[in-house]
């Protein structure tokens, strides 16, 4: 669309003029309110009648004029149109391509809005496909799948005029009580930095963006409760918290989102020395920081901080926050207001306004000819978002992940075998999906519409299985709440069987409304209700009971772990896990996963027990011991891969500025291929600081054919070994060092000690963060 203006527009849309060129003629032409128009979103459709919105969001959800006089400076951002409600896909498309036309003719100039929608399991549509969610990818270690994942989601985005996705969540985990531990990848900084950002190059290889979240500490809160206030250190936040989003930034994130929380008292939405001072002047981002929602007028009504929506405003925008989602509030006509009273920096204004219009120049939005029709509308017949690439890249990553924690030889499932299929993940769709899948998301508050996708439960993969089981299924008891006599007609159909295959774990939800996802925190870490209780009652009727857990987090086994025939946790495995599963369960497939986050032992769920300090490890000065149950990086195999040999360099020297290898030799002797993830962690026996006892470095997954032997080398660089000294600046020390290579934290299978020799050296964002797989 072509607007006159009579202020040369043509400079703008001209892409042949370079982009800040553009940018400049663009905001020389524009008025206060226009510009303010450009820096918030608007929420069309939401509707918080029924109750079900997040707490503190209600009063901000009403527009404050109507749409017509909402659009006529322009729009910023449109807020989730496939996200709210379930929609038609093309009639979906094709509304939202009625609203860019209205939005472009409305202004002056023409610009159309972002688009933004939910991506963490995929694209948060109806009849949308849902993958595994992101714990499952951190089990999975295969940052190449992932990135594919990424792609796959990213195609779906630009298919429909979406231009933004919130996600990944690249939150380190660090309490197993918070809620959503389940959208976080692990508890290793590597390792949710390698996975995030290989699912951000997949994601905007499409062209489209994705949002990192939430910078920074937000799982870092205290008791594990959410949008609790953080303590966390300095030291803490730069080597734990901070590492992942730097990897997902030099991936090429165009967008970053704010944590709710404050880090000491100072919330991250009004933080200039995170969102300005780190991430713009030291990190060099020049992509766009957008608000969580309604966390600029949070800052009113949580934290105190500001004594208006003007005062807000003001806070954010000098933060560095440049767009207010998901609905205008505080950037609207309180900031207008503020800038004109002379309470706001006009400077502001612009700072947050050409960052915006940067992006969209980059996403195309300012050329010349731009249409507002998606791609899909050219299409003949239904627009299909959960074809059999989808689901064959689902299913694949599903079966990748699934974690075999314990095994006294009775999986895999013997063909013909009387199964009892006990527990209240057994036989419902929605104990594969997470809290920001569509369904669980949104469609559970329109029962009516259905799941608009196909979600096989585990009672009903094990039915139908080629292995010709005879299945008898039992409830239980609920995830929360049941009775006796549920429990008891569970461990009558057990007593029955040749196997009792006990499916429990977490509903996912929002704000008390599950036992897992966002506002659903835990106050231990028990099986929820009384699963416990059925568990125990499978367990006394002498049938091998097979246990498998479909959870948005870790939880305790150590009473039962003796008696159980098996352990396979799934997590929230998407649409395809309970084929994926099956397929583990009768053999087909050798179970692949490795856990992200540590098994707890009983009672003993903190401090983390995996990059814990030595005060954190098991001591003789206290009589809690947080020695985990399963260990970071566990996982079993039916036909473990042998390993033949570790070594290093046999100079057993490494310089400060150098690099180091390691080469695992790996033999399959089994008839089928096997995996094997070789992980390599570093001990430092003296730091100038306590630090972890040992921390990853390198993790690299090996797929081996039958009779295969492999050589795996992986190239370490000095960079990796560094740390936040006492000076507060990231450091590399000379001296001895650890290498402990193995299958998991806890099954090192090999010690390399190593002499670091050279200076000390200062290192910083250009450091080199991940190791290189020279040969494998």
């Amino acid at each position: 669309m072509s607007v006159d203006t009579g202020t040369a527009p043509e400079v703008w849309k001209d892409t042949t003029v370079p982009a800040e060129e553009r940018v400049e003629a663009l905001m020389a032409a524009m008025t206060l309110p226009e510009k303010a128009a450009q820096l918030y979103g608007v929420w069309v459709g939401i509707d918080d009648a029924d109750g079900e919105m997040a707490p503190h969001q209600h009063e901000f959800t009403a527009l404050p004029v109507e749409w017509d006089e909402l659009i006529k400076n322009g729009l910023g951002q449109l807020t989730r149109p496939f996200g709210t409600a379930p929609v038609d896909v093309r009639k979906g498309a094709a509304t939202l391509a009625g609203a860019q036309r209205a939005i472009m003719a409305a202004g002056r100039f023409g610009i159309p809005a972002v688009v933004h929608e939910e991506i963490l399991t995929g694209l948060a549509a109806w009849k949308a496909g849902v993958y595994p969610s992101p714990l499952c990818w951190g089990a999975g270690f295969d940052p190449e799948l992932v990135e594919r994942m990424g792609a796959q989601i990213g195609a779906a985005m630009r298919r429909l005029g979406i231009h933004q996705g919130l996600a990944p969540v690249v939150d380190v985990a660090r309490d197993l009580r918070w809620g959503r531990v389940e959208e976080t990848i692990g508890e290793d900084p590597l390792l949710v930095g390698m996975i995030g950002a290989a699912y951000v190059r997949g994601v905007q290889s499409a062209g489209v963006i994705a949002t990192l979240k939430h910078f920074v500490g937000y799982s870092a809160s205290k008791g594990g409760r959410n949008l609790a206030p953080v303590s966390a250190g300095r030291r803490e936040i730069a080597d734990v918290l901070l590492p992942p989003f730097e990897m997902a930034l030099r991936a090429g994130a165009d967008s970053v989102m704010n944590s709710y929380a404050d880090i000491d008292g100072t919330p991250a939405a009004a933080d200039p020395g995170l969102l300005t001072d780190l991430l713009r002047d030291a990190y060099g981002f020049t992509g766009t920081v957008v608000a969580d929602y309604f966390s600029v007028a949070f800052l009113q009504t949580l934290h105190n901080v500001a004594g208006s929506q003007g005062d807000a405003a003001r806070l954010a925008l000098s933060a560095g926050i440049d767009v207010e989602l998901p609905t205008v509030n505080c950037y609207g006509p309180p900031l207008v207001e503020a800038v004109e009273r002379g309470e706001v920096d006009a400077a502001l204004v612009d700072r947050a306004l050409r960052r915006v219009l940067l992006q969209k120049c980059r996403l195309g939005l300012l050329d010349d000819g731009w249409t507002p029709e998606p791609p899909a509308l050219e299409e003949d017949g239904d627009i299909v978002l959960d074809d059999a690439e989808v689901r064959s890249l689902a299913g694949e990553l599903a079966r990748r992940s699934a974690t075999l924690l314990h095994n006294t030889g009775t999986l895999p499932l013997a063909a013909g075998l009387r199964l009892a299929v006990v527990g209240p993940r057994a036989d419902t769709p929605q104990a594969m999906m997470g809290c920001y899948s569509f369904p669980m998301h949104v469609g559970v508050h329109h029962p009516d519409a259905g799941l608009g996708i196909e979600v096989p439960t585990l009672a009903g993969a094990l039915r139908a299985d080629p292995a010709g089981y005879d299945v008898r299924y039992e409830q239980g008891c609920p995830v929360l709440g049941g009775d006796d006599e549920g429990i008891a007609a569970a461990a009558a159909a057990a007593a029955g069987a040749d196997v009792c295959v006990a499916v429990l774990g977490d509903q996912a939800g929002l704000f008390g409304r599950g036992t897992s996802g966002e506002g659903c925190d835990a106050t231990g870490l028990r099986l929820p209700g009384r699963q416990e209780e059925l568990l125990e009652a499978v367990l006394a009727t002498g049938t091998p009971v097979v246990l498998v857990l479909l959870v948005g987090r870790p939880y305790e086994l150590g009473r039962q772990i003796d008696r159980l025939a098996a352990v396979v946790c799934g997590f929230f495995p998407g649409e395809e896990g309970a084929g994926a599963l099956a397929d583990v369960l009768s053999g087909r497939a050798d179970p692949a996963g490795r856990l992200p986050v540590s098994f707890p032992g009983n009672g003993a769920n903190q401090p983390s027990t995996y990059l814990a300090a030595p005060l954190g490890r098991r001591s003789e000065v206290s009589n809690i011991d947080p020695t985990p149950l399963f260990p970071f990086g566990h996982g079993l195999s039916y036909t473990p891969v042998t390993w033949v040999g570790v070594a290093g360099d046999p100079s057993g020297t490494w310089a400060t500025d150098g690099v180091f290898d390691v080469r695992v030799t790996l033999h399959n002797g089994a008839a089928g291929s096997v995996s094997e993830v070789v992980q390599v962690y570093l001990h430092d026996p003296v730091a100038e600081v306590a630090r972890p006892v040992q921390s990853l470095l390198a993790a690299h997954r090996a797929d081996l054919a039958p009779g295969e032997t492999r050589e795996v080398t992986i190239r370490l660089h000095a960079d990796q070994t560094s740390y936040t000294g006492a000076s507060w600046r990231r450091q590399v020390d000379p001296g001895e060092v650890e290498l402990r290579v193995g299958a998991s934290s806890a099954d090192i299978r090999e010690t390399i000690t190593v002499s670091m020799t050279g200076p000390r050296r200062h290192v910083g964002f250009d450091r080199v963060m991940e190791a290189t797989v020279i040969s494998a």
